[in-house]
């Protein structure tokens, strides 16, 4: 059977990809739109429309499918249709980005034929938005802290604003500096995060996203975007916020779920730690409520070979 053709997402694929990602929800923060356009252009990501399910295949670290998105028995079709085109080419079969439920899935189309390894770098953190919007409770007394000192700190003199057309500029010079503070130039991660981030910004409007921004007098000192994952879950994509203003990323993470998320969205997924300490240690202290495991599944058959993205 000849195989899917693949091409990378274009703002013009939104309306197919919304529909599969929204027919077939998740909450994996790989599964919006969004996500998978700006990342596309740094991850070599193509995706492809194929007999009723939406494929996705990553390129950049040398080759595997993320799991198909599609009613049951099209996307077992699919998963056949992959394991051939792989065979034909000599390579590796390797999905990657599985979720457990996505594994129970393979277990019960073919049981025992996969192993999966799952990477903590790439498990997502959720939250319930209400807690996150109230630093309720005892275990986020120090995140109250936060808030309630930067508000001591600042008086009257601070305001929060949903990112609009009027203030979209203003975030990105924001952006720009922050880039020039934090060393970006020199490190290839932050630098693509950052090309991420800018145009996020460029294409707010188009890719439809809801963002939010904190205000020291009239200097913008934090921002964050995101968008709904599915009915329940909000993403947040992306969060700045000056280091040397004490309580800046507290309070516009507080001040964002309030305003934005909470009593619309049970849940908000902050994403992963990409395996930094640092950040590891500052998603934990908010208490996520579960995690989105992510693993790399093979054929046990091929356990001797080196799946392209063991790496991860």
């Amino acid at each position: 059977m000849a195989e899917a053709k693949f091409k990378r997402p274009e703002l013009t694929d939104r309306d197919l990809i919304d529909f599969y990602f929204k027919k077939y929800p998740s909450r994996s923060c790989d599964r919006t739109f969004a996500n998978v356009y700006l990342w596309a252009r740094f991850y070599e990501v193509e995706f492809a429309q194929y007999n009723n399910v939406l494929l996705f295949r990553d390129n950049s670290a040398g080759y595997g499918y993320a799991f198909p998105a599609g009613e049951d028995e099209d996307v077992k079709a699919a998963i056949e249709n992959i394991m051939k085109w792989e065979k034909e080419k000599g390579v590796p079969f390797c999905l990657y980005g599985v979720t457990k439920e996505n594994f129970a899935k393979l277990e019960t189309w073919f049981p025992g034929k996969f192993d999966i390894t799952y990477h903590r770098d790439e498990a997502d953190y959720v939250y319930e938005s209400e807690k996150l919007a109230t630093l309720s409770g005892k275990k986020l007394h120090g995140k109250r802290n936060h808030v309630n000192k930067f508000k001591a700190l600042h008086g009257d003199n601070w305001s929060y604003e949903t990112i609009t057309e009027d203030n979209l500029e203003e975030c990105f010079q924001m952006a720009l500096k922050w880039r020039n503070l934090n060393g970006c130039e020199d490190d290839e991660e932050k630098n693509s995060e950052m090309c991420v981030t800018l145009n996020s910004l460029r294409l707010y409007k188009e890719l439809n996203l809801i963002g939010g921004l904190l205000r020291v007098g009239d200097e913008i000192v934090a921002f964050t975007i995101g968008e709904a994952v599915n009915d329940d879950t909000f993403v947040v994509h992306i969060e700045k916020a000056y280091a040397d203003i004490e309580g800046a990323y507290t309070m516009i993470n507080q001040q964002f779920v309030e305003h934005e998320v909470a009593g619309k969205y049970k849940y908000t997924n902050r994403e992963d730690d990409v395996g930094e300490e640092g950040l590891r240690k500052a998603k934990l202290s908010y208490k996520p409520v579960f995690m989105v495991e992510k693993g790399v599944v093979t054929l046990k058959e091929d356990s001797e070979k080196e799946c392209a993205k063991d790496d991860i």
